[in-house]
């Protein structure tokens, strides 16, 4: 690490170093001495130098102490989404690299399904902000300088949704976001995938996807070939795409979930069962291939044991992903990220899993930030260091960003609105686009409204002082104005439709009247949210926030059209209210459409 990079992890720190610590690179891990006049800081790598500055800030340098700790893991990353509607703005990214190296982060995946350039597919990442070869090149060696491994992470089998739209690659889809096995086409653009990517980031490590494509082989496949084992197809194809890594150099990773659905009556996890694969897929893997465990649901020690336990199995390069949960709404969940994460780096020690990474999903629509999940990364790094006591991971945490760890939590408020979630992970969220007129939720606030209006009321006033904060404010900033609007949201339709079926217009001209407070709420909201992703993102996929915040402006205005002509008489009937609200059985709470009403299909 550079004198420059020095500097600018201290900036970024907000900290000068004293001139009393002399900093020498020796044994793994971090050792400081300190006599209360003279620090000595001895480091292994570079993510160890980065992390010491945050421990030398932390303890001080006018007593005397002893401090030592040692990473557990060869590779502690983490992956950042880049596919879901938004791109990390380069900027952003640098920002990011240096507060990850300061936490002792020494690997960023970024994944990318279409969102970078690949010579001669104009279409690939067409108007969805892809990174240049420029860009990749410039953040690969920013990174590196800070002792960061920049990994790409793609997809070279299912999750390729954005290319079904464009009538170029339909012929190489076999069905849904999958790609057509078996044909040269679909491996000459993998080839060129490759190439770009080998071209722009200098790691020779490459994540290759691969999971999730339970359909594989039943679309064009299927009348092409007829049906074959979905076992044979995927294996096969992998050793095709293989071939093309070897070609650069790669050495890739795949997410496992595959062979296990495949071998498990189209189950990931074992829940207690013993997992048996034929052993003519062992045989069939490429040598070279790692397996990526992915897991951030689970909370048991013993499922994790399991499953680590299965993939030694398969005798490859075992990686294990957590989840540092952004993608469930507005708001993060680092709540659940934390109880979780320290269940799954526990089970990493004891089954000698050396390479740990967390991803950070942005599942319809991306729109938490990536940074609201800084108390996560921080206690993951800490386990990591070999802190379990979250006492450590709070003083840490504080000299990390000048934040209390407790005011950084209150993030998470929008999504922690019951004892026990009534409506799924992000009731934030639901509760945002929960339709006036259709109230597909009304129900469940109906049973809870007492709880949502003093958790909302409580949010508010936490969220209040770190909104102040130079640095991260924005972030508090923009939850603060969305619980501000849920508050006055909450229980829109049920006052709504109480006015109506008890026949009250005057009750129903309130409730017009209260529908244009809410749009006002609705408004600072959306501006605040703009200032937050231009901060963190290329403007490319706000598109699709616009589009949502200003349906929902639409509808809004719309009951309140509708009720005020109600109150003044001019209809007898508002025929959504005569509906009966049935309890909320949609099948996801997450996804913008199932949410936002009953009629998109």
């Amino acid at each position: 690490m550079t004198d420059k990079m020095l500097t600018e992890l201290l900036t970024e720190l907000g900290w000068e170093l004293p001139t009393c610590v002399t900093l020498r690179q020796g044994a793994p891990g971090i050792a400081i001495e300190s006599d209360g006049k003279q620090v000595m800081v001895e480091y292994g790598s570079d993510a160890d130098l980065a992390r010491s500055l945050v421990l030398l800030r932390q303890f001080g340098t006018v007593r005397a102490y002893r401090h030592r700790e040692e990473n557990a893991f060869s590779d502690l990353g983490v992956m950042i989404d880049c596919s879901r509607n938004g791109v990390m703005s380069p900027e952003a990214l640098r920002r990011t690299f240096r507060l990850l190296a300061l936490m002792g982060y020494n690997m960023v995946m970024l994944y990318t399904e279409d969102t970078y350039e690949v010579e001669g597919e104009p279409y690939f990442g067409y108007m969805r902000g892809r990174y240049t070869g420029e860009e990749l090149r410039e953040l690969d060696a920013y990174a590196a300088s800070l002792g960061i491994e920049l990994i790409p992470c793609i997809q070279v089998l299912a999750h390729i949704n954005a290319l079904t739209k464009w009538k170029v690659y339909q012929p190489i889809i076999d069905c849904d976001d999958i790609l057509l096995c078996e044909d040269e086409r679909t491996y000459a653009l993998i080839d060129r995938m490759l190439s770009s990517l080998s071209a722009n980031i200098r790691s020779r490590r490459i994540h290759i996807g691969m999971d999730e494509a339970h359909m594989v082989g039943l679309g064009k496949y299927l009348q092409a070939h007829g049906y074959e084992n979905p076992f044979d197809i995927l294996v096969r194809h992998l050793n095709r795409v293989c071939k093309i890594a070897e070609k650069y150099g790669y050495h890739p990773m795949m997410w496992s979930d595959m062979f296990f659905r495949l071998a498990n009556g189209g189950n990931y996890y074992l829940s207690g069962k013993t997992f048996s694969c034929p052993d003519r897929v062992f045989a069939a893997m490429p040598e070279d291939i790692g397996l990526v465990y992915w897991d951030y649901y689970t909370a048991s020690r013993k499922s994790y044991d399991e499953m680590m336990v299965a993939h030694k199995k398969f005798r490859r390069e075992i990686w294990f992903a957590g989840g540092a949960w952004c993608w469930c709404g507005f708001s993060p969940d680092n709540a659940h990220s934390i109880q979780n994460t320290c269940e799954a780096l526990g089970s990493c020690r004891r089954n000698g899993i050396q390479h740990v990474f967390l991803t950070a999903w942005g599942d319809n629509g991306a729109e938490c930030s990536f940074l609201a999940t800084l108390p996560t990364l921080s206690y993951a790094a800490s386990l990591a260091y070999g802190h379990a006591g979250k006492a450590d991971c709070k003083r840490f945490f504080r000299a990390l960003t000048g934040i209390r760890w407790d005011d950084f939590l209150s993030l998470d408020a929008a999504n922690k609105l019951f004892a026990e979630n009534g409506l799924g992970s992000n009731p934030g969220k639901c509760l945002l686009y929960n339709d006036p007129l259709l109230g597909l939720y009304d129900r469940t606030v109906e049973e809870n409204l007492t709880t949502i209006v003093a958790k909302l009321c409580a949010a508010e006033r936490m969220l209040n002082r770190p909104s102040r904060d130079p640095k991260f404010g924005y972030l508090f900033r923009t939850q603060k104005a969305l619980v501000a609007l849920l508050r006055q949201k909450c229980d829109l339709g049920l006052r709504a439709r109480r006015a109506y079926q008890e026949k009250d217009r005057a009750a129903a001209g309130a409730v017009a009247e209260s529908c244009r407070k809410v749009l006002q709420l609705l408004e600072r909201f959306t501006e605040t949210y703009r200032a937050q992703w231009l901060q963190e993102r290329k403007p490319h996929g706000f598109d699709v926030q616009d589009l949502r915040l200003g349906g929902l402006a639409q509808r809004i205005r719309t009951a309140r059209a509708v009720l005020q002509a109600y109150a003044e008489g001019k209809t007898d009937k508002i025929p959504e209210l005569e509906e009966t609200v049935l309890p909320y059985e949609g099948k996801s709470d997450n996804v913008w459409q199932i949410i936002a009403s009953a009629n998109i299909i």
